[in-house]
């Protein structure tokens, strides 16, 4: 399954560490975000609990650029 959510990130290189740290997260299959438009798609493992990869997520684009946001 995937899905696209809103972000907030302040540039491109942030938007690069982001996208790496989503697909490093466990549940996830592919992650790609697109800083022009501040999207963020994923998609999720087979079988993946959206909402605790989700959270999983946030925790991990958190740790690399402290100043992102992702709309859930």
């Amino acid at each position: 399954m995937k899905k696209t959510y809103k972000i907030d990130v302040d540039c491109a290189n942030c938007a690069n560490k982001m996208e790496e740290a989503a697909k490093k997260t466990e549940g996830v299959k592919d992650a790609s975000v697109n800083f022009m438009a501040l999207k963020m798609k994923i998609e999720f493992e087979d079988g993946a609990d959206e909402e605790s990869v989700m959270k999983a997520v946030i925790k991990n684009c958190k740790a690399v650029e402290d100043d992102c946001e992702i709309y859930l």
